[in-house]
């Protein structure tokens, strides 16, 4: 199973029996999905089994699968979904367990993209991984819709339109979504006394991303 070979024809060779192809698919997708998944669940053991959940279920939809759609947005559909559905029951646990106590832009390759690593001063690279840490929990901290279409940009590189598909909302929703986030993350870095080109839209996400 030659490596050069598309997703979408990887995963319907998988569907006619080709273990090999979903190896392949698997080795090219695990990490960006585990990352995507840990940044939106915060948890490294939930992320760890949900991510075993996300490849589990396109085994068992291999059968129906249809290239209607990228791998890639249809792969990442699935792992956001079970995110979601992790989510609400964690909250749904949390609150029941609070009751049990009280009662008795445009389109274009992602920021993070294009952005030379070693073309960057010791200095400046030294600084960045300093207040990575706090950008992580800044970004935690952001409401969940519009951390979930940050990391579909940033982590997974989708296009805006289908981030819209995943997320089920307009492209404009999905944009407005982005917009704030880096808004927000950029006014952590201003609160962090970070000013000039590190506050920039760039350097926020290549801050957070790496």
């Amino acid at each position: 199973m030659g490596p050069s070979l598309a997703d979408e024809a990887l995963m319907l060779a998988y569907r006619s029996g080709e273990v090999r192809a979903f190896e392949e698919l698997a080795r090219r997708h695990r990490a960006a999905v585990f990352n995507f998944i840990l940044r939106l669940v915060s948890e490294r053991s939930r992320a760890e089994d949900l991510l075993q959940e996300t490849w589990l279920k396109v085994v068992r939809t291999a059968p129906s699968y249809e290239k209607k759609a990228k791998f890639t947005t249809w792969l990442f559909t699935i792992a956001r979904n079970l995110c979601v559905d992790s989510m609400r029951r964690e909250r749904y646990r949390k609150v029941e367990s609070l009751d049990a106590a009280a009662d008795p832009a445009e389109d274009g390759p992602p920021r993070s993209e294009g952005v030379a690593g070693d073309g960057a001063s010791p200095d400046r690279a030294a600084y960045a991984a300093s207040i990575r840490p706090k950008l992580q929990a800044a970004l935690a901290a952001l409401p969940e819709e519009q951390r979930e279409v940050f990391l579909l940009r940033e982590y997974a590189g989708i296009p805006f339109k289908e981030i819209a598909e995943v997320t089920g909302v307009p492209e404009n929703t999905v944009k407005s979504r982005m917009r704030y986030a880096l808004e927000s993350l950029r006014k952590q870095l201003t609160a962090l006394g970070i000013e000039g080109d590190m506050a920039d839209e760039e350097a926020v996400a290549r801050s957070v991303v790496r």
